[in-house]
């Protein structure tokens, strides 16, 4: 059994609202098992025995039947979410700048946005692999940062979501609880 932290894209924002007990209940109807959501923003733990790619359909197929959502997840194995924490550059928080992870479900699309972001003046950017960059904002001020109104665009919308580190930090905790890690 594998375990996974599933990301959801723009749920609970623009109208979409899904109750975190009532996603755990669609989601214990699937093939997997250990379900937890974290926070109110889009952030499941589970196990299952499916592939990554396995989760995500089946991810998405719950949400679109149960929910009417036609949403885009990102999946990550447990480690792998540890391997991103521990790889990025910044600390969660300091005084005057708060810290990012973007996840991509499509390399291309991250890399399009990487690029795009790097040509920004005052943007700090980080690699981290195929499925994910660190960036900073300042505190106070996310939804202004420019790199945070570029990734908003629709381009980018549909295979990419953005969690601050703290939040990483503890869906990582929650996934490795539910590993025995």
């Amino acid at each position: 059994m594998n375990s996974y932290a599933v990301f959801l894209r723009g749920i609970n924002v623009g109208g979409i609202s899904i109750k975190m007990a009532e996603l755990k209940e669609a989601l214990n109807a699937r093939p997997f098992s250990g379900v937890k959501t974290l926070l109110a923003s889009g952030n499941v733990v589970l196990a299952s025995e499916l592939p990554p790619a396995g989760v995500k359909q089946e991810f998405e197929a719950c949400l679109r039947e149960t929910f009417g959502y036609d949403a885009w997840v990102v999946v990550l194995d447990a480690d792998r979410v540890a391997e991103l924490v521990t790889a990025c550059p910044y600390p969660a928080d300091d005084s005057s700048t708060h810290a990012y992870l973007t996840l991509a479900s499509d390399p291309d699309v991250l890399t399009d946005l990487h690029d795009a972001g790097t040509a920004l003046d005052g943007v700090e950017l980080t690699r981290l692999g195929p499925e994910a960059m660190a960036w900073l904002a300042p505190a106070g001020g996310t939804l202004d940062s420019p790199f945070s109104k570029l990734s908003a665009k629709p381009k980018y919308k549909a295979a990419t979501t953005t969690r601050n580190l703290r939040t990483m930090i503890k869906v990582r905790d929650a996934a490795w609880a539910l590993s025995g890690s």
